[in-house]
C-alpha cells in the first residue's frame, strides 16, 4: 500500500536517497562522534518535517533515505543537515576541530537520487492517455 503524506494543501510521496562524505574522506565517524552526528541529523529532519525512513552512519560517509515535504528542496535540506551538524561537531569535539582547521567537517557536494513507486514510462503513458483525441507533439491541451 502506498503511504502518502499530507499537509494542509498537498498530498505527496517524495523520497530521496542522500549520501555525503567527510572532508578528505577521513574515517572519523566512530563511537560518540557517530552517535552525535546521527542525533543532529534526526533533530534537523524532525524540525523540518522530514521523515527518516532509513539511515546509516559509516566511518567516512552517511546514507539517508528520507521522505521530504514538497516545500523543502534537496539542496536546502542538505544545507540544514550539513551546516548544523558541522557547526555542532566542530564546537563539541575539539579533536575534530583541530583535524579540520578550515571549519569544514563535510566535503563539498552530495549524491541524491529520487525514489518512487512508478517509472518515467508509466508517467508518460498516463499523460498520453489523458486526452486520446488530438495530439500536438509532446505537450497537448485537453479539448483542442
Amino acid at each position: 500500500m502506498q503511504k502518502y503524506r499530507k499537509t494542509s494543501h498537498t498530498v505527496y510521496d517524495i523520497k530521496y536517497h542522500l549520501v555525503w562524505i567527510t572532508k578528505y574522506r577521513k574515517k572519523i565517524l566512530k563511537g560518540e562522534l557517530a552517535k552525535r552526528v546521527r542525533e543532529l541529523i534526526r533533530e534537523v529532519c524532525k524540525a523540518n518535517e522530514v521523515e527518516i525512513i532509513k539511515g546509516h552512519v559509516s566511518e567516512d560517509h552517511v546514507h539517508l533515505f528520507v521522505s521530504v515535504p514538497p516545500h523543502i528542496s534537496v539542496s536546502k535540506l542538505m544545507q540544514y543537515i550539513k551546516g548544523k551538524s558541522s557547526r555542532k561537531v566542530m564546537s563539541e569535539f575539539k579533536t575534530v576541530s583541530k583535524m579540520y582547521w578550515g571549519r569544514h567537517f563535510w566535503a563539498r557536494g552530495y549524491f541524491v537520487v529520487s525514489s518512487g513507486t512508478i517509472t518515467d514510462e508509466i508517467i508518460m503513458e498516463y499523460i498520453e492517455k489523458q486526452d486520446l483525441e488530438d495530439k500536438d507533439g509532446d505537450f497537448k491541451i485537453s479539448g483542442e
